[in-house]
């Protein structure tokens, strides 16, 4: 299941949690993955991704969003992942619960 490959890749390899959705409890500074849609085609999967940085401050929430894309650049180095490729990212703060996030959206191909 590469939701739970790039889960556990990411805690592995970034300084702040992940989940797979917004915790309840206040935890500051995180990143939320979520796969938003999905194709197979030859029997090879591709998937899209949307992954949210959420920090302190603006400028917080970008640095972890740098972190995010330098990690999931190295997504390839995992068996059954040939692409990770970022199709963009940018603020995406969360004005609703005054929160600080930058997003950002990559195509995955795994098999």
């Amino acid at each position: 299941m590469i939701e739970k490959v790039i889960l556990n890749y990411l805690n592995e390899n970034l300084n702040v949690p992940v989940f797979m959705e917004r915790p309840e409890e206040d935890v500051g500074e995180f990143v939320v993955i979520e796969k938003t849609g999905s194709r197979r085609i030859n029997h090879i999967d591709r998937a899209t991704f949307a992954l949210q940085s959420f920090g302190n401050t603006l400028q917080r929430a970008a640095e972890i969003n740098e972190d995010v894309k330098a990690v999931m650049d190295t997504l390839i180095t995992l068996p059954g992942v040939s692409r990770s490729q970022l199709n963009s990212d940018y603020n995406y703060t969360d004005t609703q619960k005054k929160r600080y996030r930058y997003q950002a959206v990559y195509d995955i191909t795994h098999y």
